[in-house]
């Protein structure tokens, strides 16, 4: 499965564009990532010649990003750009259509665009990258350490008296399918979305018929609905990140990408009773 998603990312890069759309740098090659995973996974393959940027500044919600005129400048000039289509991040695509250069996007066909929260798919995509930067051994290491959090997600997750994750809005289906759990969004793809008094009847409604006695905030956006949520419901409240960005703060203290799902994995298990 996972040499079909490859190869599937690879054919969209290749139909995005030939050739570089880089200004000349002698010795370095540009990647632009859209947000955090993707900056993080590129960085991971990348060699020494390569110089990989994050279009999205630390602590900043991708969704909510609106494109400078420098940002659109280095999207057209990069050498590849990394990104996640469907609209997702819908600035950056207008900006993509008048690129010369090559593109890849990482989603594919996944009804989910938030593939790194599946430390399977996130390997398709580092594989992609590699390819895509024209070294696809460089992505070695990186596989076997998201081998590795796979079998920790696996384990972690196989024996708990609950399944359902209420989350704040609907981020977590691809990791929710590679587990066995069962997503409760409060909103949909869009965090910034509200639901109406009637449909927040609804969710408190569903909330308690679930049987969830957690409902997931993220760090990232407001958690006012998610409280509200959990209040009427009488549940708790903690956070599940869906990793769509780190603040400074938190990467300066050396947080990344594996260790804030070991964390999210921590907070899954104590919410959802495992053994």
């Amino acid at each position: 499965m996972r040499v079909g998603i490859i190869a599937a990312l690879v054919a969209a890069l290749l139909v995005s564009g030939c050739g570089s759309g880089g200004r000349e740098t002698p010795g370095r090659r540009t990647v632009v990532a859209a947000f955090y995973p993707l900056a993080w996974a590129a960085e991971q393959v990348a060699g020494p010649a390569v110089e990989v940027g994050n279009l999205t500044p630390p602590g900043v919600e991708p969704h909510d990003l609106e494109l400078s005129a420098r940002d659109v400048e280095r999207v057209r000039d990069a050498d590849l750009v990394v990104y996640v289509g469907g609209g997702f991040m819908a600035a950056l695509e207008d900006a993509l259509e008048h690129r010369p250069g090559p593109s890849l996007d990482v989603r594919g066909d996944a009804p989910d665009p938030h593939v790194w929260l599946d430390p399977r798919s996130f390997s398709a995509v580092a594989s992609a990258i590699a390819e895509a930067l024209g070294d696809p051994s460089r992505a070695d290491p990186l596989l076997a350490r998201l081998e590795q959090l796979d079998r920790e997600l696996h384990d972690g997750l196989t024996s708990c008296a609950r399944r359902e994750i209420v989350t704040s809005h609907a981020a977590f289906g691809s990791l929710a399918a590679a587990y066995g759990l069962r997503q409760i969004a409060l909103t949909g793809i869009s965090p910034e979305a509200e639901p109406t008094p009637r449909a927040l009847e609804r969710l408190v409604d569903q909330v308690r018929a679930s049987g969830a006695t957690t409902v997931f905030a993220e760090p990232l956006v407001s958690s006012r609905l998610a409280r509200t949520v959990a209040r009427e419901a009488e549940v708790e409240v903690a956070v599940l990140d869906p990793i769509e960005g780190l603040s400074e703060e938190r990467l300066a203290a050396g947080e990344d990408y594996v260790s804030v799902m070991r964390d999210n994995l921590a907070t899954l298990r104590e919410a959802l009773g495992c053994r």
